[in-house]
């Protein structure tokens, strides 16, 4: 059993990776910026909880000592989504978060998991692998990438375990309202006869996000590999199918407007992540 530091334990993944350490039964410390929306949840009591607002941080504390000393720490904050073109990420984020986790590192952090996102590759189609260059086309990748590149640069001159996760695509109870299931699933729900979506034909990687939660939990708890690490299926496909299968699934229909809005100009046409490094980890290579 380990003690793990869990950032974001409120948010859409964090939810789900506490749930997935607490199956695991290692002791969990939950940090978010609202005790409040903390104890909404059903892994509440279960675990040590301590509130902490980035935006607001405690002055001149020990941040490792008031986190209770982790073993190691899976740093899902993040905000400002799902606005990825706001200068935010890049101006206000990027410097908060990296000095918050140097903090931590230097007052004694030895491992440390950080959520990236497959929007660092930009606008290249196809597979892609972690061995490919980064190269971001929106503030929020680019400050993540940042973020990890600045990460790189302090374990060249201190020791700590690193792991960057890319996440892709994921869908689950609990997700942004604004999200495209989440949109079709409140459709449904309203009786609606027409659904308007885009053209469809993108090609993505897409994960439930209970299975996203436990690759986090797997990969940030495993010894054998580090840096980047996607955590992806591996297996295409377009965001039509993927609706006409949610649809079937339900056992539903409702009649998709496609193109009535535009794709998107901040990710490629065609793009799915490279499971190998993923699948050494789960034992599946």
């Amino acid at each position: 059993m380990q003690k793990i530091l869990v950032t974001g334990a409120t948010g859409f993944i964090g939810n789900y990776v506490v749930e997935e350490l607490l199956r695991n039964n290692h002791q969990v410390i939950a940090s978010s910026s609202s005790e409040e929306r903390a104890r909404l949840f059903s892994w509440f009591p279960k675990v040590q909880y301590k509130a902490f607002n980035l935006a607001d941080p405690p002055a001149e504390i020990d941040y490792f000592s008031f986190f209770d000393r982790p073993d190691a720490m899976i740093h899902l904050a993040w905000e400002g989504l799902p606005n990825y073109k706001s200068a935010f990420h890049y101006e206000v984020n990027l410097p908060r978060h990296f000095s918050f986790l140097e903090r931590m590192l230097r007052q004694g952090l030895r491992s440390l998991s950080v959520t990236g996102t497959c929007f660092e590759y930009g606008l290249h189609e196809g597979k892609m692998s972690e061995h490919m260059p980064s190269n971001p086309a929106n503030p929020y990748a680019m400050a993540k990438d940042s973020l990890r590149k600045l990460l790189e640069g302090l374990r060249q001159r201190q020791s700590f375990d690193f792991k960057w996760i890319r996440l892709f695509y994921m869908y689950g109870r609990g997700q942004n309202p604004n999200s495209l299931l989440s949109q079709l699933q409140k459709a449904l729900d309203e009786h609606a006869t027409v659904f308007n979506m885009s053209g469809g034909a993108q090609v993505r990687d897409y994960l439930p996000v209970e299975k996203v939660a436990e690759y986090i939990v797997a990969i940030a708890l495993q010894q054998k590999i580090d840096g980047i690490i996607n955590c992806c299926s591996a297996e295409p496909i377009s965001v039509r199918q993927l609706v006409e299968d949610y649809l079937a699934a339900r056992q539903v229909t409702i009649h998709l407007n496609l193109g009535h809005y535009p794709y998107a100009d901040y990710e490629p046409m065609s793009f799915w992540g490279d499971a190998t490094k993923l699948n050494k980890i789960i034992n599946k290579a």
